[in-house]
């Protein structure tokens, strides 16, 4: 049975399940949230350590601006609401991505509740806003010349945004996709992807319980036979 610490996951399918059942992208993003809950939950449940989620890439500020808006409204909700049960239940926030350029409110929530849950250990919640594997990877190594560090591997690995991070064993998809959408490039070499038909806010325990078990049966090789 392989050993899991890191499920990192692509939420997709909020805005056409809400196009679908009400005509409203928006309504979508915000059912989407209660799969968050259930996830995080249930992640615990299953003794993971990490659970990364693409919740904001650098490409998704080509959306419209009002579906931005209420996307960053919902973010700024969901940490008022869910910071002190993130305290309480012993879970950590850790923001991957560059958020230099939020509103100076936003920016200072999502650093105060980083520093407020640093000390959490029974799960990290790394939420990737305003990220793209790219963008970090160019980062990277530009931290490195700025450093003056010879470039290879390790000190590669301590200039992105997951420095500390083990990579992730697990990749799920849901929306029926099947493409990275420049997540993770370099975190995910050997991880075992799985693409789920359904859409994020259909997408349950049950799912999620059977793409672990699933995981567990996988024979993996890196690059052995």
């Amino acid at each position: 049975m392989n050993s899991l610490q890191h499920v990192a996951i692509i939420m997709d399918g909020n805005g056409r399940w809400g196009i679908k059942k009400k005509n409203s992208r928006n309504l979508g993003h915000k059912a989407g949230l209660k799969t968050v809950e259930k996830i995080i939950k249930s992640s615990i449940k299953n003794k993971i350590k990490y659970l990364t989620l693409f919740a904001f890439s650098t490409e998704n500020w080509k959306r419209p601006k009002n579906e931005i808006k209420f996307l960053f409204k919902l973010l700024d909700n969901f940490i008022d609401m869910k910071i002190h049960e993130f305290e309480k239940n012993n879970i950590k926030l850790k923001i991957i991505g560059n958020i230099s350029n939020f509103n100076h409110k936003l920016k200072k929530k999502l650093n105060d509740s980083e520093k407020k849950t640093a000390k959490n250990k029974k799960l990290q919640v790394n939420l990737a806003l305003n990220y793209g594997s790219k963008d970090e990877l160019v980062r990277a190594f530009k931290l490195l010349n700025k450093k003056k560090f010879k470039v290879n591997f390790r000190n590669l690995e301590k200039n992105l945004y997951t420095v500390g991070i083990p990579d992730p064993e697990i990749l799920i998809r849901t929306g029926n996709t099947r493409r990275l959408s420049n997540f993770l490039l370099w975190q995910l070499a050997y991880t075992e992807i799985f693409f789920e038909k359904k859409l994020w806010p259909d997408f349950n325990e049950n799912d999620y319980s059977n793409i672990i078990n699933k995981y567990k049966k996988t024979k993996r090789n890196f690059g052995n036979i």
